[in-house]
């Protein structure tokens, strides 16, 4: 731990059998760290071509297995969030031939299968969202649908949405479909995000120029890495130990009240978790 502090990283992936998988886990806590929100891998990284809901269903079981472990290494604990990679339509649509109508339908069962485990307790948000990159109006209206699906559900269980989507500083109008659906905008969370967002929750990337624009804005926001625990793009994003790093480097800046927002309020507010309590 870092002056008491619990040190949560809000979005990252675990590979447990192809890459460092504990190993990385082992990183993060001896600088610090103490919670993570773990996001399953893409499915077709864990070997998984999926082509109904139901095949998502290893993928998950499998998270949970690699999440059950982290929380032992940790001096809080590690909570799942499963979903569908919003990047798979490309995958069904381009490289499998299904419509985008068909590939809707897949992926929207994959976060019905997702939503079981959130149901059961065995999993704490959902993870959805939109293409990153250009799609033509029928991939991106059928991804609208995907993520208003997560949503649908996330008012129904009363939890959160974790979202991949295309950068942007503005996303009031998918807050606003959150709240159509039952959610409240705060628990849908914008992966990726940077130090300022308008609409839902950001998950802000820990380099420091984004990090030091949230903390002086006060708003309620969250840290990650987004690592991708894959051998093949070892450079790729952040590596583990930069949540723990980068919560000492803003406590040795004087943000002190935007490490307890990021690391306890937030969590607190979007999840409904108590990263204190949950400390050894």
């Amino acid at each position: 731990m870092i002056d008491e502090t619990p040190v949560l990283d809000n979005h990252l992936h675990l590979d447990p059998d192809n890459h460092r998988g504990i190993d990385a886990v082992e990183d993060f806590a001896r600088l610090g760290g103490t919670h993570l929100l773990v996001v399953n891998k893409p499915s077709w990284h864990l070997g998984v071509e999926a082509d109904a809901g139901e095949d998502f269903r290893p993928v998950f079981e499998r998270t949970i297995e690699i999440v059950e472990e982290a929380s032992e290494v940790l001096e809080g604990r590690a909570w799942p969030v499963l979903g569908v990679h919003p990047g798979l339509i490309s995958r069904l649509v381009d490289d499998r031939g299904y419509s985008p109508d068909e590939a809707r339908e897949i992926m929207q069962g994959g976060i019905d299968v997702a939503a079981e485990y959130v149901a059961d307790g065995e999993a704490l948000a959902l993870k959805s969202g939109r293409p990153h990159y250009d799609v033509d109006d029928a991939v991106w209206e059928a991804s609208n649908a995907v993520m208003r699906h997560a949503f649908e559900h996330g008012g129904d269980l009363g939890c959160a949405v974790q979202l991949h989507t295309e950068a942007s500083e503005d996303l009031t109008e998918v807050a606003e479909w959150a709240e159509e659906a039952g959610m409240e905008r705060h628990r849908v969370v914008k992966h990726y995000a940077a130090g300022r967002l308008e609409g839902p929750t950001p998950s802000v990337m820990s380099d420091k120029d984004r990090l030091e624009r949230a903390a002086e804005r006060g708003d309620p926001f969250l840290m990650e890495t987004d690592y991708v625990d894959d051998p093949d793009r070892p450079g790729a994003v952040l590596g583990p130990k930069t949540v723990p790093r980068r919560v000492r480097w803003l406590l040795e800046e004087g943000y002190d009240a935007a490490v307890r927002n990021a690391h306890v309020e937030t969590p607190a507010r979007v999840y409904g978790i108590d990263t204190e309590a949950t400390l050894e």
